[in-house]
């Protein structure tokens, strides 16, 4: 009986007009966003009315902490890639590891 559950798999989610491809073989799967901007747009939540204070980080663990962990029970790996390059990595270690391409992408984003 396998340890983990294993997927093979490609879906294309038409978001906003923008393709979002998901691809998995066994038990990694890779999540390809188009750009930095979708990315910013999907994790920005509902827009915030002019004027409203910012509301303060909720208690409790890290979204992306909860991701990793959950990717590490399934016996997952999921690289999260914008436009083709890896982004996140989740479940190959006790943390999610972020790549440089992650760093550069969400400070170039501040400039847009």
């Amino acid at each position: 009986m396998p340890s983990s559950l294993e997927i093979e798999a490609q879906l294309v989610i038409t978001w906003n007009g923008h393709a979002l491809q998901l691809a998995a073989a066994g038990t990694y799967l890779i999540l390809n966003i188009p750009s930095q901007q979708v990315l910013d747009q999907l994790t920005a939540g509902p827009p915030k009315p002019p004027g409203a204070p910012k509301a303060p980080k909720p208690p409790g663990p890290d979204p992306m902490q909860q991701i990793n962990d959950l990717a590490r029970q399934l016996g997952w790996v999921l690289d999260l890639r914008v436009a083709g390059k890896t982004y996140v990595t989740f479940g190959v270690q006790r943390t999610p590891k972020i790549t440089l391409n992650a760093v550069l992408g969400k400070i170039g984003s501040f400039f847009r």
